[in-house]
């Protein structure tokens, strides 16, 4: 059956605006007289694919004419940044969104030399947008305070495990206590360390009756601990 002049020009309208905005893939409903889909009802069901913790944003021509949906729309992930929006009478569109996912990171609130300890008011807590922080982001301030700065570290800059290091319990060339424990018994043993390290840091140690080096984790009292 020929498709009526006013609904062919609709729809030779509609191909030359969605090359600004979401592409129409299949598209077998007629608008007839039930008139056109309302833009925002197509750009909220896009952005209800987002997940908890998740920002969305999606542009859609205001222009933009699809058939009425008789029924409600569906929406589902197509692509990272895609979502195939539908009407189950017939059509669909690839609806392009900008998803962000925030997360609680740790945020300097002043500049922190190298080497200096990282107190509670050297950072604030803030949501940040997770594609754009690089490294391993620190949420927890336990995690930060008591360390120290690797190097310099900026005002405004988000923490990572990798800006940090923890205070130096044992220093290359010290005599420690090397501990191997199994079973509820343990042994100790002189050894030297062989590079320096904090707590529930990894260290070469060489024991002094052996001449045997071994790898260890340092303890909070500034042992070394190695398994058997």
């Amino acid at each position: 059956m020929p498709i009526p002049t006013r609904i062919s020009s609709s729809w030779r309208q509609l191909a030359r605006r969605l090359a600004g905005g979401a592409l129409l893939v299949v598209a077998t409903a007629s608008a007839g007289a039930t008139g056109f889909q309302p833009v925002e009802s197509i750009r909220a069901a896009a952005l209800s694919v987002a997940d908890t913790g998740e920002e969305a944003d999606a542009s859609l021509d205001p222009a933009l004419r699809m058939p009425r949906c008789a029924q409600p729309l569906q929406a589902r992930r197509s692509g990272a940044a895609t979502v195939e929006v539908a009407c189950p009478d017939g059509w669909r569109l690839f609806v392009p969104v900008r998803m962000r996912r925030h997360q609680t990171v740790l945020v300097l609130a002043r500049s922190v030399a190298a080497g200096e300890p990282i107190t509670a008011d050297s950072f604030m807590t803030q949501q940040r947008d997770a594609a754009r922080i690089a490294g391993a982001a620190i949420a927890d301030p336990a995690d930060a305070i008591g360390r120290s700065a690797r190097r310099t570290l900026v005002a405004g800059s988000v923490l990572t495990a990798g800006d940090l290091v923890a205070p130096r319990l044992v220093r290359r060339g010290d005599t420690i206590a090397l501990i191997s424990g199994q079973d509820g018994i343990e042994v100790r043993m002189a050894g030297r360390a062989l590079a320096d390290a904090g707590a529930r840091e990894r260290i070469s140690v060489e024991n002094l009756s052996s001449r045997r080096v071994v790898q260890g984790t340092v303890d909070d009292a500034g042992n070394v601990r190695v398994g058997r």
